[in-house]
This record gives structure tokens, sequence and C-alpha cells, in this order.
């Protein structure tokens, strides 16, 4: 059952993953990422390849590179457990793809393995995964609008998230937020973006890390009555981030979406008006969190672009 449920999630996005094979990004990808399987099957070249096989025969693999293409792929099936999306899902697989074709090349001839990995860091510094461009409710924050938009109305409930974009859990995590800024935005309930890659101010005052070794991107924050309520991932008393996975239920349940957005589509906007708590749903009592995460120093800089 556990290999089914994969297989038949796959198979039920087939017509989404084949669109997105198709950019140039994951078309170079696919291509890299069999680079040694070509090399190694292709007549006339893997002839003049060496080889470990008993039977002398180049152009199969021996038992050296199987044990490390089976090593790698136990490696993909655990990364991808925690992954939320097709895209994370693709995305460990052409990684570790790659992983494995940097070890075989080395393993087979340094000139090879220096050509390919060379290819590789070209392939990162010039190319980056295409951005979720699909429909959304979400108002683009900057420095100059943030602390405007959320003390504009006092009874709108914001959910912001705090994201940059060369960080690829931000990226994936960028469709589910689409979703649900269609399934709950309201009048009273909206949904903002801030790239404090592009911010860095706002990192520093709503401290969320904007460090690569950062656990905190990407961040959703609750803010009602211009002030944060909650945040998902917390953050310990040592200032490090609890691991938490950003999957479309979890988010309905810790921030209590069904309740808040019933509530808050029925506020009619009246400027002036003051809020109360009563307004509000009960969210989840926070909890003093237990698990380690990873250390930040937060920057001070936030804002967003308005769209």
């Amino acid at each position: 059952m556990a290999l089914l449920t994969p297989l038949f999630a796959f198979l039920y996005h087939l017509p989404q993953v084949y669109k997105w094979l198709l950019k140039p990004y994951y078309v170079a990808s696919l291509f890299m990422s069999i680079a040694f399987l070509a090399v190694r099957k292709t007549p006339g070249v893997c002839d003049h390849l060496s080889t470990q096989r008993e039977d002398g025969n180049s152009c199969d693999f021996d038992w050296r590179e199987v044990e490390i293409l089976m090593f790698l792929s136990a490696i993909v099936m655990m990364k991808n457990r925690r992954a939320i999306t097709v895209e994370q899902h693709v995305g460990n697989i052409i990684l570790f793809s790659k992983v494995a074709n940097v070890i075989l090349f080395f393993r087979l001839d340094i000139r090879m393995g220096l050509l390919y990995l060379t290819l590789c860091i070209v392939f990162l510094m010039t190319c980056k995964p295409p951005l979720y461009m699909g429909p959304e409710y979400i108002k683009y924050l900057s420095d100059k609008t943030i602390d405007d938009e959320l003390d504009r109305d006092s009874r709108v409930t914001w959910i912001v998230e705090f994201f940059a974009n060369w960080s690829p859990e931000c990226q994936s995590f960028a469709s589910v937020y689409a979703d649900l800024s269609l399934k709950y935005n309201c009048s009273g309930l909206k949904f903002g973006k801030v790239d404090i890659g592009r911010y860095g101010e706002i990192s520093k005052k709503y401290k969320v890390s904007a460090s690569p070794l950062s656990k905190q991107l990407p961040s959703l924050v609750l803010f009602q009555g211009g002030k944060e309520v909650m945040r998902r991932p917390q953050v310990d008393k040592k200032g490090r981030a609890v691991s938490w996975s950003f999957t479309e239920e979890n988010i309905i349940r810790e921030f209590n979406l069904n309740e808040l957005y019933q509530k808050s589509k029925k506020i009619i906007k009246t400027k002036g008006d003051k809020v109360s708590p009563s307004q509000f749903p009960p969210l989840p009592e926070e909890e003093e969190p237990e698990q380690p995460g990873t250390d930040f120093q937060g920057k001070e800089s936030e804002s967003k672009k308005d769209k």
C-alpha cells in the first residue's frame, strides 16, 4: 500500500508532470539526469569505457554502479516521504540523479567527472526552476506597504507568507499557498506575500531568517487587528525553528481556516470601526516548541510589491 499511494498520486498528476517536463529547465535537467545511463548504454561509446564486470561487457553496469544507484534511490524515497507537491517529488529525483551521475562519472574517468561537474555548476548558476504563474488571490507587499495594509482595517485578518525566490521550499510551496488563497480569500481574510530576499530589513523586524541555511523559509504569520497571533514554523527560546510540514491539511488545521473563513467573510467593511477580540474565532493554543531547529539571526527589512 505504501508503494501504491505515491504511484496513484503520480498517475493523477501525470498531465501536470508532462506540462512541467516540457519546460526548458526540466528538459535540460532530464538530459543531465540520464547522462551516465546514456553514456554507458550507447553503442560505439560504451565500447571504449572501462568496466569491472567479470565478463568484460563495458556496455552494462558493474556491481559497484548498481550499488551506488540503489543507495541513492533509497535516499530519494526517504526524501520524497516529506515532499508535499509533485514539483518537490520531481525536484528530488532530478537532484539525486545528478549526484549519482557525478559519483559514477568520477569513478569511471576523472576527466568525465570534472566535465559533468562543471556542467552542473554552470547549469545551477544560470538556470532556475520556473516560478508558479497560476491563479491566486494574493497581495504582494513591500517594506513600504506591509504596515499600511496590516493596519488599514483592524477587522481584517491577514495570513502573510515570508519567502525568498531562491528558496526551493518556497518555490514548491507557491502552488499550495495560491490554492489556499483561492479557497479562503474573502473581505475579512486576506493573503499576502513578502519577498524577504528582496526586502532584507523586513526579515529582522518580523524575525524571519533569510539565511540560505534557514529552516524558516517559508514562514506563515497570522495577523489579527494588525498584530501577530501565530506563525509556522514556530521558533523556540533559543531562536531555532521547529520543523513543520507545509501541507494544505496542516495549514487548514493549525490556522483554523474553516472557522476563520466563515466568520471573516461576514465582515462588512466600514472605516473607523474598532475590532474586539470576540470578532475573531479562537485559534489553537500555542505550545512551547520542544524540537530543535536551526539557529537564525534576524535581519531588518520587509516589503511586498503590489501585484
